[in-house]
């Protein structure tokens, strides 16, 4: 899946290589915004190099990123700092640092702009399953209800299995209850996550407004284009009775794509401790 999910965010291409900067020579650095702005392709060549910590940097022309904080650009593995730089070779006469999602969370990871610690971030996460997507349940029309039925009840058993919990689904406005006992399981799984990890899945989480269709993608019980699906359930049914724009429908659906693969991909390559090459994202 993690093959998939690299191919699926991004094809890897040319001009990548591990180096290290020349010795003596001043390296000026490069510091971004992950604004919705666009700039100019200011650089040639793309590579990394590994630092101080066994940590990787990401060098456009030999020149080190720094983040928008002005901290130094690192990754904590190869196949994260891969990743990373492939969005910036990617990119062509000019830079969308709004399609750079891997490069956006390294950031708030490195950054932390809210100032948050890994307990915080948990119990944030947390908070998401009070109004999860697939707990809330329409009473009418008949087939949105059948179709809410059908699609999210499977998703809902497979998860409270898979961790031994209660959820359960309302269609009151108020949710159903969730029962602390489950939210206690799920805090000491998050536990298990270390502090890029927990980014990750909190972008996946926001994206598909959905704790049990995150821990379905993060698990692999679900694709990327399934989890999507059943995050927007209610829209594409009303799409399929009174039609819609369809190159608006298409863009917003892609991009929602993009962004959870590279929340998904974030997590699974945040926690990879080994070095990976680059052919295990190939074809």
């Amino acid at each position: 899946m993690l093959r998939g999910l690299a191919r699926f965010y991004c094809r890897f291409g040319g001009g990548l290589s591990l180096c290290k900067p020349a010795q003596g020579k001043q390296i000026s650095t490069v510091n971004y915004s992950t604004a919705t702005s666009e700039r100019k392709r200011f650089y040639q060549d793309v590579s990394i190099s590994q630092g101080e910590g066994g940590l990787y940097e990401i060098n456009l022309d030999r020149r080190k990123l720094k983040t928008p904080g002005g901290k130094l650009f690192t990754a904590p593995n190869e196949a994260l700092a891969i990743a990373v730089a492939t969005e910036w070779d990617a990119q062509r006469d000019t830079l969308k640092f709004y399609t750079m999602h891997l490069t956006t969370l390294c950031n708030t990871a490195l950054d932390n702009p809210t100032q948050r610690n890994e307990d915080q971030m948990i119990s944030g996460a947390l908070k998401f399953l009070e109004t999860d997507t697939v707990c809330y349940r329409v009473e009418e029309p008949h087939g949105l209800v059948e179709l809410q039925k059908n699609e999210w009840d499977p998703v809902l058993r497979w998860i409270e299995n898979r961790y031994d919990v209660k959820i359960g689904s309302s269609s009151s406005i108020m949710g159903p209850e969730i029962p602390e006992e489950t939210k206690d399981t799920f805090r000491q799984h998050l536990k298990s996550y270390n502090f890029w990890s927990l980014t990750g899945l909190e972008y996946v989480i926001t994206q598909l407004k959905s704790v049990v269709l995150s821990f379905g993608l993060i698990d692999r019980h679900l694709s990327v284009e399934q989890a999507v699906l059943l995050s927007r359930l209610e829209e594409e049914y009303q799409i399929q009775r009174w039609g819609n724009v369809e190159w608006a429908h298409d863009y917003d659906m892609y991009e929602l794509r993009a962004r959870t693969a590279a929340g998904v991909l974030f997590v699974h390559l945040s926690s990879e401790t080994s070095t990976v090459k680059r052919k295990l994202m190939q074809d």
